[in-house]
């Protein structure tokens, strides 16, 4: 069994998907607009990635800034159209006014995507209580991921978080992987590593030239050296003197 940490880039087209394989990343989440942290690309994007790279995808379902779910017809309609140009796994999250998970809107579109894996994205890290989302959303079909920083603030203010939720998994609400983005470093990688994280995910940090530029490729290779680099052990304890 393969005990490579997973390497998910963010690609907003088939330049940035090209580069991001080349470079060792293991899985894309295709979106448009970072200046509203991400939405919903076009169905025409999504076939173009999907013909140009053999690597896994994941799209995002998200229609507009927030975490509010809007009109969730249309997002049934737009899963049906993405699925229909080849999406096969998603990336979604909603809450209510209240930081709850808005289980009405996951549910419909969960149903939409008839067993498609998916990701409960960074909405989680606006919750009011993440512990009771992920109890809520335990066992709905396909949730294989959540996307956390640990905190809105992003990594170095979630590390903790983080660390704790690691040593959760397998119990119920925390089966699911954690996959960690959000302000991610390289130096945030070795701690996390240590404690059973195996899976990243970066966007700005393999843009050299910022969300204006590509995905550098180079840059993505650094982060697979870094993720496939072997965790430093502790040092044995020296052995008691001699009397």
């Amino acid at each position: 069994m393969s005990t490579r940490a997973v390497l998910e880039v963010i690609a907003l087209d088939v330049e940035d998907a090209l580069a991001a394989q080349a470079g060792g990343a293991d899985r894309l989440e295709l979106v448009t607009d970072m200046a509203s942290d991400g939405l919903t690309p076009p169905p025409a994007t999504v076939a173009a990635i999907r013909a140009a790279v053999h690597i896994d995808l994941r799209v995002m379902l998200r229609l507009e800034d927030g975490f509010a779910a809007g009109d969730a017809g249309r997002l049934v309609r737009v899963a049906r159209n993405l699925r229909a140009a080849g999406a096969t796994e998603f990336v979604l999250g909603f809450l209510d006014p209240d930081g709850r998970v808005d289980l009405t809107a996951v549910e419909r579109v969960v149903a939409e995507l008839d067993g498609c894996r998916w990701t409960f994205h960074r909405a989680i890290d606006r919750a009011a209580d993440r512990d009771a989302l992920r109890k809520q959303l335990d066992g709905l079909p396909g949730l294989d991921t959540y996307l956390t920083a640990g905190s809105a603030a992003g990594v170095d203010d979630g590390l903790p978080t983080l660390l704790t939720e690691a040593a959760r998994r397998g119990e119920p609400g925390y089966e699911q992987r954690l996959l960690v983005g959000g302000g991610l470093r390289l130096e945030h990688v070795p701690p996390l590593r240590a404690a059973g994280v195996d899976a990243f995910h970066i966007g700005g940090a393999v843009r050299p030239g910022g969300w204006s530029g590509p995905v550098s490729a180079a840059a993505v290779r650094d982060w697979r050296r870094s993720l496939d680099a072997p965790l430093s052990r502790p040092a044995a304890p020296a052995a008691a003197p001699h009397v």
